[in-house]
């Protein structure tokens, strides 16, 4: 009777688990102008980052199908598609947060522990560009770039295939560039080494010093 009792608990915890959905943006699509047009930002999200939401979804549908029926095989089997679409609807949520116009402050580094840790581990915030711009142009097919904090408390620059999540190799992510050539061919056609210096100038550095000071507190604990 317990064993049903939890199985019937379980069915109904399943069975309420909410939808996904796009987020808003912090700013119009023209506010990443001219470093990132509106019309790439428009498709970007309303289009791709979209796909990714409606992907998790289904297949979180497929997965709660599974785990009802406690079909193990199928429930492996949806795992990919888990962190494709998964690990899409993440990285871009954060993505757009670490983004604001330059009238609006993007591009400035203010003084902050983040700003300090930079200094110390890279020599300035133009050391780490050029570094993780290096990172970036590596990558074979399309991912992305992360500055992360990484096990050992320390700043950290490694990329990610796909749309796998920093997260999955247990790092923080504090700000990503998206190297998937939707994020830039309209503007900047096969030339993406601009669109990587470029990105630097709309970055929202108060977002992504708010992510080290929460990462930092949380491994004090």
């Amino acid at each position: 009777m317990f064993a049903r009792a939890l199985t019937s608990a379980r069915r109904a915890t399943l069975a309420v688990r909410a939808k996904h959905t796009l987020p808003d943006l912090d700013y119009p699509y023209n506010a990443l102008e001219p470093v990132i047009s509106s019309q790439i930002m428009k498709l970007h999200h309303t289009k791709h980052h979209a796909t990714y939401v409606a992907g998790l979804n289904a297949a979180e549908e497929k997965l709660k199908a599974a785990q009802l029926s406690n079909d193990v095989q199928a429930q492996v089997a949806i795992q990919p598609l888990l962190r494709f679409h998964g690990g899409g609807h993440v990285n871009h949520t954060i993505f757009w947060k670490n983004l604001i116009g330059e009238s609006q402050g993007g591009g400035q580094l203010h003084d902050s522990a983040l700003k300090n840790a930079i200094d110390k581990q890279f020599g300035g915030k133009d050391k780490l560009s050029s570094h993780m711009n290096n990172m970036a142009a590596g990558i074979q097919g399309s991912g992305w770039a992360w500055l992360t904090l990484n096990q050992k408390g320390e700043l950290d620059v490694i990329t990610t295939a796909n749309q796998d999540m920093a997260a999955s190799v247990g790092h923080v992510p504090l700000l990503g560039i998206d190297a998937w050539e939707h994020a830039f061919y309209l503007d900047y056609m096969n030339v993406k080494m601009d669109y990587f210096k470029n990105i630097w100038r709309v970055v929202n550095w108060k977002d992504v010093a708010r992510r080290y000071d929460e990462g930092v507190a949380q491994q004090a604990k």
